[in-house]
C-alpha cells in the first residue's frame, strides 16, 4: 500500500508489519523519515515536522537523504556520480510524482548536466519487502553524459546505539558462509569485481541493533541486490552514528555508464526488508517474497535429478549415459542430466567450448535418441551448456577470435583454458542465443544447466570508444537471452551454475528455476553452505547432490548414504554418484531415500524454514520446515563424544494447543512438549542423520 501525505510531498509505503516513509523538504531534498513498524499518515506528519540536526562542520543532509548525490554540502559517499563537460556533481529539482498500483515514481532534473533521474519504489501486497531502483536519463540533444556510479538505492536505518552486521562470505567450494560482526565506524564493503556475482560474497546483508536479535526474536533489517555482474554493497556508519546501506551494479566508480543524447538506463533492484521476527522471521519473509514474485513457476516442486558429471567426467557417450539413466530411473529419479563432454572436441577442459553440437563419435545420431530413451524410462532429459565461454581450441574461436573480451595489443589471458565471449556485442549475443535455440529444437530437452566458469580478466572491446559498457551490457544481454529462450520454450527449466555458487542473486533467480549451490558435494561441508544460503534464499531453488564416498573431489571424507541423503534433502535433491559402482544394497537404500524425499518435498521446497540448531562445530544441527499441518525435521550429528548424548531439538512455529503425530512411528506428541522439551533424535556416533515427519492431528 502506498499513501500520500496531506502536503503532497511525503509518502508512506506499508506492508503487513512494516512501513517506509520519505518526504521532500522546501529545497527539494528528498529525505528519509522512517523504516520500521507500521505507522499512519498522522505519524508521518509528525516525523515530517522534525527538523534536521545542525552541525558546524558537517552536512545536515548526510545520513538523511534518500538518494545521496555528489555535489553541494554533502560529504558522505554518494549513490550517484555524473560527469558532463566542465561539470562535476549534481544539483537537482523535483519535477514529478506518479503512484501507480504498488509503485511510486519520483522524478528529478538537473538542467546543467541534462540529467533526468527517476527513483522507483514498489511494494507487493502481503509482503514487507520494498523494491527500489533508479532510471537515469540524458536529456541533452547533443552531449553525452558519463555516469561513473548509479547505485540502485540507499537504505537508512533508525538511530541505535550500535549495530551488528551479518553477511555471507566464502570461496570456491566453501560458499555462503555466515559471519556476524559489530559494525564499526566507516564503510564495510562487499562485492565482486569479476563480472559475475562471484563465490566470495552473496549480494545480501542484514543488520540487527545492538547485536541482540536471535533466530526467533528481534528487529532485523536486510538488503539484497538483483544483479548477476560486478556489484557492491557498502554498509556505512557515519560520524554521528547514522547507518546507511548503499549499493548496486559495478564495483568501481569509474566508467560505469555513458549515456548518449536521449539515452537512459535502469539499474537493477536493490530490495530491502525489515522484520521483527529475528533472523528466522527475516529469512521467512525473504523466501515468501521470492517464491511469490521472483522465482519462475515457484509453485511447482522441483524434480529429483541425476547428473552424470562425477560418474563419467569427460568420458561421455550414449552407451554410458544410457546405462546410468537406467539405474537412475530404477531409483525413482525424475530428471536425467548429461553434463560436460557431449559436444565438439570436448574430451578435456582444453577444447570444444563454443561448439554446441554433439560430438559425432560419441553421439553419432545426435542427442535425440538418448533423450527419447530417457523419456521412455519415465524421466525428463537435461543438458549442460556454458555458452558465454569459449576455448581457443574451438571452431568458434578460430572463426571469430574478435568475439572474446580482450585488450587490443595484448595477448588474451587464458584462465582455466578459457576466454569470455563479449555478449555486449549484439552479433555475439545473437549467435549464443541461436546456438542454444537450435540445441533445444534438436532433441526433446526439458532442462538446461547453464554454467559460467570464468571470471572477467580482460574487459576490453577493440574498436569500442567506451569499452567499460561491457560490464553491464554483458549481463543485460544474458538476461535477454534467457528471457527469450524461456518465452520460446516455456516447458524447459533452467539452472544457474557458475563453478558452483558463483552466480546466485535475485537477478538470475528471476530467470532460472534453481541454482547450483556449490561444487562441494561433501555432505558435512554442505551443512554450513546451506545454512548461509537459507538466510536469504529458499530451499526451493537450492540444488544439492548425493555423490560418492569417499568424496574424492573435495576432501576424501567417508560418509554413509544416510548422512549424504539427509544433507541433500534440505534443498532440491539430486544424485551425482557413479551408480554403476553402487552395490545392490546401496541402490535399494538410495531408492528408499528418494521415495522418502518425495513424501517431504512439498514441505521442504515450499514450507517455512526454521533453523533449529546451526551447524557449528561437531555437535548436532537441525532444520525444520512447516507447511499447513505438515512439519518436517532434518537433523544431523557430525561427531559424538563418549557419554555425550545430543540434546533434544526444540521445534518452533507449532500450534501451542496442537497434537502432532509422527508419520513414521504413529506416536502423538503434544506441541508444548516439542516446543519446550524438544524432540529426541536418537542420533549417535559420527556423521549420523535422521528425518522426522509430523502431521497436526488436533
Amino acid at each position: 500500500m502506498i499513501e500520500t501525505g496531506a502536503d503532497g510531498r511525503s509518502w508512506l509505503l506499508s506492508g503487513p508489519t512494516s512501513s517506509y516513509a520519505l518526504r521532500l523538504d522546501d529545497e527539494d531534498h528528498l529525505l528519509h523519515l522512517h523504516w520500521g513498524p507500521r505507522i499512519t499518515l498522522a505519524d508521518l506528519a509528525e516525523l515530517a515536522g522534525l527538523p534536521l540536526p545542525q552541525w558546524s562542520f558537517e552536512s545536515r543532509l548526510d545520513g538523511h537523504e534518500e538518494y545521496p548525490v555528489e555535489g553541494g554540502a554533502r560529504f558522505a559517499e554518494p549513490a550517484l556520480i555524473v560527469r558532463s563537460p566542465g561539470v562535476r556533481g549534481t544539483r537537482w529539482s523535483y519535477v514529478r510524482v506518479e503512484v501507480t498500483g504498488g509503485e511510486l515514481r519520483l522524478g528529478f532534473a538537473d538542467p546543467l548536466t541534462c540529467l533526468d533521474l527517476t527513483l522507483h519504489y514498489r511494494v507487493r501486497e502481503g509482503h514487507d519487502v520494498v523494491e527500489r531502483w533508479v532510471t537515469v536519463a540524458n536529456t541533452s540533444p547533443d552531449t553525452p553524459l558519463e555516469v561513473p556510479r548509479a547505485d540502485s538505492a540507499t537504505w537508512t536505518l533508525p538511530v541505535r546505539a550500535s549495530w551488528r552486521l551479518s553477511h555471507l562470505h566464502g570461496r570456491w567450494g566453501a560458499e555462503s558462509r555466515l559471519v556476524r560482526v559489530p559494525l564499526s565506524y566507516g564503510a564495510h564493503t562487499i562485492g565482486s569485481r569479476r563480472g559475475h556475482t562471484g563465490h566470495t560474497h552473496l549480494p545480501w546483508v542484514a543488520l540487527d541493533a545492538d547485536g541482540t536479535a536471535t533466530e526467533e526474536h528481534g528487529e532485523v533489517y536486510g538488503c539484497a541486490l538483483a544483479w548477476s555482474g560486478s556489484w557492491r554493497l557498502a554498509t556505512r556508519r557515519l560520524p554521528d552514528g547514522a547507518v546507511q546501506v548503499t549499493g548496486g551494479w559495478g564495483h568501481d566508480d569509474t566508467g560505469l555508464l555513458l549515456l548518449g543524447p536521449g539515452e537512459s538506463r535502469t539499474t537493477p533492484v536493490l530490495a530491502g526488508l525489515r522484520s521483527d521476527g529475528g533472523f528466522g522471521g527475516a529469512s521467512a519473509a525473504w523466501h515468501a517474497w521470492q517464491l511469490a514474485h521472483v522465482v519462475p513457476s515457484a509453485a511447482e516442486d522441483r524434480p529429483v535429478l541425476y547428473n552424470s558429471w562425477e560418474a563419467t567426467w569427460f568420458e561421455v557417450d550414449e552407451e554410458r549415459q544410457l546405462a546410468l539413466a537406467r539405474r537412475a530411473a530404477a531409483l525413482g529419479v525424475e530428471l536425467f542430466v548429461v553434463d560436460d563432454g557431449w559436444f565438439g572436441r570436448r574430451t578435456s577442459d582444453r577444447a570444444g567450448l563454443g561448439d554446441w553440437t554433439p560430438n559425432p563419435d560419441r553421439f553419432p545420431r545426435g542427442l535425440a535418441p538418448l533423450a527419447r530413451a530417457v523419456r521412455a524410462l519415465g524421466m525428463r532429459f537435461g543438458i549442460w551448456v556454458e555458452p558465454e565461454i569459449v576455448n581457443p581450441d574451438s571452431d568458434l574461436y578460430r572463426a571469430h577470435p574478435e568475439w572474446v573480451q580482450h585488450v587490443p595489443g595484448r595477448e588474451p589471458t587464458l584462465f582455466r583454458n578459457q576466454l569470455v565471449l563479449n555478449l555486449a556485442r549484439p552479433e555475439v549475443a545473437a549467435f549464443v542465443e541461436e546456438q542454444v535455440r537450435r540445441l533445444l529444437e534438436s532433441a526433446p530437452i526439458d532442462y538446461v544447466k547453464w554454467d559460467f566458469n570464468r571470471s572477467f580478466t580482460d574487459p576490453g572491446w577493440p574498436g569500442e570508444a567506451f569499452p567499460e559498457r561491457l560490464w553491464t551490457e554483458h549481463v543485460e544481454a544474458l538476461y535477454g537471452i534467457l528471457d527469450r529462450l524461456r518465452a520460446a520454450h516455456p516447458g524447459v527449466a533452467f539452472e544457474s551454475c557458475s563453478g558452483g555458487g558463483g552466480r546466485i542473486d535475485l537477478g538470475i533467480l528471476s530467470r532460472t528455476d534453481q541454482v547450483w549451490t556449490s561444487d562441494n558435494t561433501d555432505p558435512a561441508d554442505r551443512l554450513a553452505i546451506q545454512h548461509g544460503f537459507g538466510q536469504v534464499h529458499p530451499a526451493r531453488v537450492m540444488a544439492a547432490w548425493v555423490t560418492d564416498s569417499p568424496n574424492e573431489q573435495m576432501n576424501g571424507r567417508v560418509s554413509s548414504l544416510r548422512f549424504r541423503f539427509v544433507s541433500a534433502m534440505a534443498g532440491v535433491l539430486g544424485i551425482g554418484g557413479d551408480l554403476t559402482r553402487w552395490s545392490e544394497a546401496e541402490l535399494a537404500e538410495a531408492a528408499g531415500w528418494i521415495g522418502r524425499y518425495k513424501e517431504v518435498r512439498p514441505v521442504v521446497q515450499r514450507g517455512r524454514l526454521h533453523r533449529l540448531l546451526p551447524p557449528d562445530g561437531d555437535g548436532p544441527s537441525a532444520v525444520q520446515y512447516s507447511l499447513g499441518d505438515e512439519v518436517v525435521v532434518l537433523a544431523w550429528l557430525r561427531a559424538q563424544s563418549f557419554g555425550a548424548e545430543p540434546a533434544p531439538v526444540r521445534l518452533r512455529g507449532l500450534d501451542p494447543g496442537g497434537v502432532y503425530v509422527c508419520q513414521d512411528t504413529g506416536r502423538a506428541h503434544r506441541a508444548p512438549v516439542l516446543l519446550h522439551h524438544g524432540l529426541r533424535t536418537g542420533l549417535r556416533g559420527d556423521l549420523d542423520a535422521a528425518v522426522f515427519r509430523f502431521r497436526r492431528a488436533g
